[in-house]
């Protein structure tokens, strides 16, 4: 998505590590029109496919997965890092290690929110490695549902996450894949 690339260039900036930083409109301040935008993309491209529910993973995973959702109309599930007093014994859980802040946690979905045979697609704003990834399609698998696709605003091509799940087979669409970043330029890969 050309508009997404043109975006991460004028705002985003390349942290030591391996981390862009688009807090200006996707995971701390969101450009909500931008954000439909991207939902509208993520429809579009799974259009084709006939979707029940969107699952994503707290907290940046949310904004993207309602933009698309709100264009495909159908509801967002979102995984919880932390089990709360309103989500009861009865969940689905993964262990999720996250390539940003370098912390393993056991995400978890209440039950009665995924269902057998529910067509899945999983949205995240951003795929490095795919741990997120992979932990989410193991609570889809877990609730007897089937993941049609997996969506993602940003993918970091170059850490191979999206290369191994494309590799097994796993339909992924990412609307910007960053090929290399240096401390002044990020590099895409064409699509």
């Amino acid at each position: 998505m050309k508009a997404l690339e043109d975006k991460i260039i004028a705002e985003g900036e390349v942290y030591p590590g391996n981390i862009l930083k688009v807090s200006s409109f996707l995971n701390h301040q969101l450009d909500v029109d931008f954000l439909m935008t991207m939902g509208a993309e993520i429809n579009r491209l799974f259009s084709d496919v006939k979707i029940d529910k969107i699952l994503t993973i707290e907290a940046s995973g949310i904004a993207i997965a309602v933009a698309a959702a709100a264009h495909m109309h159908v509801p967002v599930v979102f995984a919880k890092k932390n089990k709360t007093t309103n989500i009861l014994a009865d969940v689905y859980a993964s262990q999720v290690e996250s390539y940003t802040h370098k912390e393993v946690y056991q995400v978890i979905v209440s039950k009665e929110h995924l269902n057998k045979g529910e067509n899945i697609l999983i949205v995240d704003d951003f795929l490095a490695i795919g741990n997120a990834i992979s932990g989410l399609m193991d609570i889809v698998e877990q609730a007897g549902g089937n993941t049609q696709g997996i969506a993602i605003a940003i993918e970091k091509g170059f850490q191979g996450g999206g290369d191994k799940l494309r590799e097994m087979g796993i339909r992924l669409e990412s609307l910007a894949i960053v090929d290399s970043m240096t401390d002044n330029s990020v590099k895409f890969r064409q699509q």
